[in-house]
């Protein structure tokens, strides 16, 4: 079994979040946009003045992170959502600490 433990040459690397063959493009949409949610709210908080951006951001990415989670079918996907959620959660969490939601 050789051929297990050594890559092939001839398969180049493929990115893609349907893993399992299938396609699922509202779970893949959700994913994408907790990822952007996040980030937006995450680059936010190094501006204080955009706390309501980084609270508003944060908020809409949580939550729409926590239901990507939960009909998540691939393994890439739920990647993207815990990265998702974590920048929403600090975004959200820094722009009530600099100012709140307006």
């Amino acid at each position: 079994m050789p051929h297990v433990l050594q890559p092939s040459d001839n398969e180049p690397v493929k990115l893609t979040l349907n893993s399992d063959g299938r396609a699922h493009p509202v779970e893949n949409i959700l994913a994408v946009a907790t990822l952007v949610s996040g980030l937006v709210a995450f680059v936010a908080t190094f501006f204080p003045a955009a706390h309501a951006i980084s609270s508003w951001f944060g908020a809409l990415g949580f939550g729409m992170g926590l239901y990507s989670q939960y009909i998540s079918a691939t393994t890439p996907q739920r990647t993207l959502n815990i990265i998702g959620i974590v920048a929403s959660f600090v975004g959200v969490s820094l722009g009530i600490a600099h100012g709140g939601f307006l």
